[in-house]
């Protein structure tokens, strides 16, 4: 399958890969988990920092291909698969020592960002950051502050489980094939707002929060009404301190729990 089919852009030559290794690992003898590792240019340049790098390559010529150059480092784990389809929980822990938390590398593919973030964020308590390349646009997705336009549902999970920063902007001709669009490089340090809002069922809370964004152009009480009823809408707005004129953009993290908890 052609990297074109998988939505694979390569990064070319060695500027822009050691521009982002000195941003996301300047020093660091962590493990490393590598989404795509595509040619194994990045594996090779995060294997001379890291104590071990688990490469995960869907593309089987690539994977084959990442054994050869695996082969000499001594540090490098290629996985074949697909990394929404591998037990990841279990490979994150099999590669860890007690209290070890691994770092997470992706150049990923644009059109499933956010599930792999979904899958990432499922074993956040064992990720010390997650270090991205992905489409500008997504990146402010996943940025963007209270109130901005780009702010939504991905903003919301984003920033529940990491503080996101986008460290660089990457133009297309850094890439073969060349996108259509710019890239960013993001980094989220773990954890973020959510370790301290006392959410116990993160699944159950971010289907609430679906829910508050479902119209983005309607008020959350518009939105909530939908779902839950107008009776338990006011009471939860009423007990969350929040205006029912609010829009869903305009809430924080911690509003968000605070209006989850208030549910009656």
């Amino acid at each position: 399958m052609s990297p074109e089919r998988l939505g694979q852009h390569f990064l070319t030559g060695h500027g822009w890969c050691e521009r982002i290794i000195a941003a996301v690992a300047p020093k660091s003898d962590a493990v490393w988990l590598e989404i795509g590792a595509g040619h194994g240019e990045m594996t090779t340049l995060l294997a001379r920092r890291a104590k071990q790098v688990i490469a995960i390559e869907l593309d089987p010529p690539l994977a084959r291909r990442l054994e050869d150059v695996a082969a000499p480092l001594g540090n490098v784990r290629v996985v074949p698969g697909d990394v929404l389809q591998l037990d990841l929980a279990s490979l994150i822990a099999s590669s860890l020592a007690p209290g070890e938390r691994v770092r997470v590398y992706g150049n990923l593919p644009y059109y499933i960002t956010s599930p792999i973030l979904h899958r990432l964020f499922e074993s956040a308590e064992r990720i010390a950051s997650i270090d991205i390349v992905v489409q500008m646009e997504v990146a402010q997705r996943i940025a963007a502050r209270p109130g901005r336009r780009e702010y939504g549902y991905l903003s919301v999970l984003a920033q529940f489980h990491a503080r996101p920063e986008i460290l660089a902007k990457i133009p297309p001709g850094a890439f073969l094939p060349r996108p259509r669009v710019d890239s960013a490089l993001v980094s989220m340090q773990m954890p973020g707002a959510g370790s301290t809002l006392g959410v116990t069922d993160t699944g159950a809370f971010f289907e609430f929060v679906k829910m508050c964004f479902a119209q983005k152009r309607k008020t959350l009480s518009n939105n909530l009404r939908a779902a839950i009823g107008e009776e338990r809408t006011r009471l939860a707005l009423a007990a969350a301190g929040i205006q029912p004129r609010a829009r869903a953009e305009e809430l924080s993290v911690p509003q968000f729990a605070a209006l989850y908890r208030a549910l009656p």
